[in-house]
């Protein structure tokens, strides 16, 4: 292992520095966790723009979402998931359905392709983080073991 890599996992014990604060830790965790997104976000999209896979994870994830409901869980607009959508369906990804309970409402359900699409993007990235763990020493994957619960923790509902 580097000396520069070594000391980058190096416990907080042992060094003589002063200790960050939550703030500085906060700023450090937030640039690491938004590198490695952006890093994942790289790997593969499948020809989709970040914003259209976002949209298909959360179609998936919620099952058969209104189209106000996406744009919620997106954090975007109606007009722009409407455009979202219409892209994704042209693509043969996500089909808009008439809710059978109130004909005014429709439903984007996703498609076989739309999943298997989403399967890939999310196989690719895992294979990157794959190839990457497989680097680390025994001692490093311990590490990454216990960060993974802590972030899992972080992230929990509260």
């Amino acid at each position: 292992m580097s000396a520069s890599r070594s000391s980058a996992l190096a416990d907080p014990q042992e060094s003589h520095a002063r200790p960050e604060s939550e703030e500085e830790l906060a700023a450090r965790l937030r640039t690491a966790v938004t590198r490695l997104n952006r890093k994942l976000r790289q790997q593969a999209l499948a020809g989709l723009s970040p914003a259209q896979a976002s949209a298909l994870g959360t179609v998936n994830r919620l099952g058969r979402p209104t189209l106000g409901e996406l744009a919620a869980a997106e954090l975007v607009q109606p007009p722009t998931v409407t455009r979202l959508v219409a892209s994704l369906e042209a693509a043969g990804l996500v089909a808009r359905e008439t809710d059978v309970a109130d004909r005014r409402v429709v439903r984007v359900t996703i498609t076989a392709d739309g999943r298997r699409n989403l399967q890939r993007i999310r196989n690719l990235k895992n294979a990157y983080l794959t190839r990457r763990l497989a680097a680390l020493d025994v001692s490093e994957r311990a590490q990454a073991e216990g960060l993974t619960r802590l972030l899992e923790h972080l992230v929990a509902d509260e």
